[in-house]
């Protein structure tokens, strides 16, 4: 069972995994990978390219739950929309971890940075930025501009990064993302898009030759779900949600 989906419209568990070195790009070694996932997960059977050269393989889009996963020049990334838990989203990102030295020559050395994304995803018909003010900007150094007569919010988007060891190369980032524009301000009307909080853990640099990346991501998993349940659940994503349903 997902623990969080109540929390908000849509919830999601990404892996984002950027190398130093490009990732091969030959025909069969993507085919080859690809086909290796899907035989884990026949349902992900959407494969095409995109224009920026991106592969990408994936479930049909239009269910309430589905899985993507992705090759980029320099990135790997793995995504589950809806998960009925995290576990099973967990699996498949680490299928993608295992797979990656052993079919495309990716090693802990190869490691830029590894990410483990939580987003959260609000459905709100209305002026992002103002809800997201009105649940976050009171008490703060911005109110008095929040309050000015005649004025709203254009622009809202609390984040934050923290460093958590001394090294700094462990770090989790809080970010929440607004998409209203200041022509739908203007004319007053409003698009369907979400506003989203992400919030990230992420492990900077090449790793010890003896580590293993999937260690390592289960490993971010632990620390964001423990920084989740102390500091963003109550802080963050109940209150947002409580100033949507008020209006």
């Amino acid at each position: 069972m997902n623990p969080y989906a109540a929390l908000a419209d849509d919830t999601y568990l990404n892996l984002i995994l950027n190398t130093e070195l490009p990732l091969p790009s030959q025909r069969e070694t993507i085919l080859e990978f690809f086909g290796r996932v899907q035989k884990s997960y026949p349902t992900m059977r959407n494969f095409f390219a995109r224009e920026t050269g991106d592969f990408v393989l994936e479930e049909d889009k239009d269910q309430p739950a589905y899985r993507w996963m992705s090759l980029e020049a320099k990135r790997i990334c793995s995504g589950f929309l809806n998960p009925p838990s995290f576990d099973e989203a967990m699996q498949q990102h680490l299928l993608a971890l295992e797979l990656a030295p052993y079919m495309l020559s990716v090693s802990p050395l190869d490691c830029e940075a590894l990410d483990l994304l939580m987003g959260f995803d609000f459905a709100y018909r209305g002026n992002h930025d103002e809800i997201v003010a009105e649940a976050f900007g009171g008490g703060t150094v911005v109110e008095g501009l929040l309050t000015l007569p005649g004025a709203r919010p254009l622009h809202f988007e609390p984040s934050v990064t923290m460093s958590l060891d001394d090294t700094c190369r462990r770090q989790c980032r809080l970010l929440i993302e607004t998409r209203t524009t200041a022509y739908q301000v203007r004319r007053n009307e409003f698009g369907e898009e979400p506003i989203s909080v992400y919030f990230t853990v992420r492990q900077y640099g090449s790793q010890p030759h003896n580590s293993s990346l999937a260690e390592t991501f289960q490993e971010l998993r632990s620390t964001a779900e423990s920084l989740l349940q102390d500091h963003v659940i109550n802080q963050i994503l109940k209150p947002l949600a409580a100033a949507i349903s008020r209006r």
